[in-house]
């Protein structure tokens, strides 16, 4: 249940970050209220994963779901750059995530 709750805190972890780039600032009240919200249910999440998981584990595998995540997003929504390197960068992130998640108990 510990890995559920960490895809759940990263899940939100990207929502959130994408909501801050749209609140602009936190100077739009929608985008705004949602980056917070989803920050808090983040680390809820996190908090909850934490209780069986290692916690350099979890907060690794946390951010880096959380990087990857929002950089696809401002990939494919913002046209972020599509570089080689950054895009090399990122498996290598993924890479760091499951072999973190394969050698981790429970």
């Amino acid at each position: 249940m510990a890995w559920f709750y960490l895809l759940i805190a990263a899940a939100f972890e990207v929502t959130w970050a994408v909501a801050l780039k749209y609140s602009e600032g936190f100077t739009r009240g929608w985008p705004t209220a949602v980056s917070w919200v989803t920050m808090v249910l983040s680390f809820v999440f996190l908090a909850q994963a934490v209780k069986t998981l290692p916690v350099g584990t979890a907060y690794a595998v946390w951010t880096g779901i959380g990087v990857v995540g929002t950089t696809l997003f401002g990939m494919w929504f913002f046209e972020e750059s599509r570089a080689v390197w950054r895009i090399a960068c990122i498996v290598l992130i993924v890479a760091g995530v499951v072999g973190l998640k394969l050698h981790t108990t429970p």
